[in-house]
């Protein structure tokens, strides 16, 4: 098989998956892309396979669309086949498979000319509350700019509050910065950050495990948090309620091995009262700025071969090289 049809081999299976699909990624570890991808296109797969996840797979032709689409868009679809594609991503998701959540993507859709192997060498997701306060806004600012400063990437979800001004700190600083959506590339959402987005697409790098045209949704958004996570060195939640997306990733932060970090607010705010709980009970570990996380990264072990992420029992975290 060619190049160009591997890659739409597997431009169809990602869109058959659709986000995180444990069948899917069984097929290609069983069969190959290739074969996978002509087995979901004949609807004649070894695994047990939900029928809408074959219709979505049912074309070539759709697939070769795709990828003409997202050319059209200035994209590239990230495959394991790519010298971009962070390898340790497959590890990280292989050590727990008996966690249906566990599922590592099957490809990355990308706008942005940031190389994505290079830019999570060092990075920090930035994630907090989208009804933030002023107070939040401020604080975000100063860590992912400082952040910034040092050459960290930022990763967020560029959402309304602390994703944006997360984005909009590391832009700032004209450092890179990485916004992982719930949704297509190709859909600005939140429509009002339709500009923050174009602005990220030419300097940093828009992510997405859902094809083109997909709109978002909850359990996708929740999906996310894991890949925003899987992508980063560490976690910061900025403001975030006790129920929240920003309290979901902490938990993933934790399931992921990663170092989780929260900042503290007023005592009196609903937005910090997730990041108190967190901090509370051992989750995350408190912090005021920038200084106290890379601190906190530096007195951790090392490693240089990040394949072995995720593939056992982790006695280590991901730290500073």
């Amino acid at each position: 098989m060619s190049a160009d049809a591997r890659r739409r081999a597997w431009a169809l299976l990602s869109r058959a998956a659709s986000g995180p699909s444990r069948p899917i990624q069984a097929l290609i570890t069983q069969l190959g892309v290739e074969q996978a991808a002509d087995a979901v296109v004949a609807g004649d797969v070894p695994v047990a396979v939900d029928r809408r996840v074959l219709e979505r797979g049912s074309s070539f032709d759709a697939a070769a669309r795709d990828l003409d689409r997202l050319h059209q868009l200035g994209g590239r679809l990230i495959t394991p086949d790519d010298d971009e594609w962070p390898a340790y991503l497959l590890h990280m998701f292989r050590s727990t498979c008996d966690d249906p959540e566990f599922v590592a993507p099957v490809g990355l859709w990308a706008r942005g000319p940031v190389s994505l192997h290079v830019a999570t060498d060092r990075a920090i997701a930035v994630v907090g509350a989208r009804a933030s306060t002023e107070y939040g806004n401020h604080v975000a600012t100063e860590v992912a700019r400082d952040l910034a400063a040092r050459g960290w990437a930022i990763v967020s979800g560029a959402a309304f509050g602390i994703d944006g001004v997360a984005h909009r700190a590391a832009l700032a600083a004209d450092a890179a910065t990485i916004a992982v959506l719930a949704c297509g590339v190709d859909r600005a959402y939140p429509t009002a950050h339709a500009r923050l987005l174009e602005q990220i697409a030419e300097s940093g790098l828009i992510l997405s495990e859902y094809p083109l045209g997909m709109a978002p949704s909850r359990d996708q958004f929740l999906a996310r948090n894991r890949l925003t996570v899987g992508l980063s060195d560490a976690v910061i939640a900025v403001e975030a309620g006790l129920r929240s997306g920003s309290i979901n990733s902490v938990r993933w932060a934790n399931r992921l091995h990663r170092p989780a970090f929260a900042m503290p607010g007023p005592v009196t705010s609903a937005a910090s009262a997730g990041c108190h709980r967190v901090i509370a009970d051992g989750r995350a570990r408190l912090t005021t700025c920038a200084d106290d996380v890379i601190a906190a990264l530096a007195a951790r072990p090392s490693w240089t071969d990040r394949s072995t992420v995720g593939a056992g029992p982790l006695t280590t975290e991901r730290g500073i090289r």
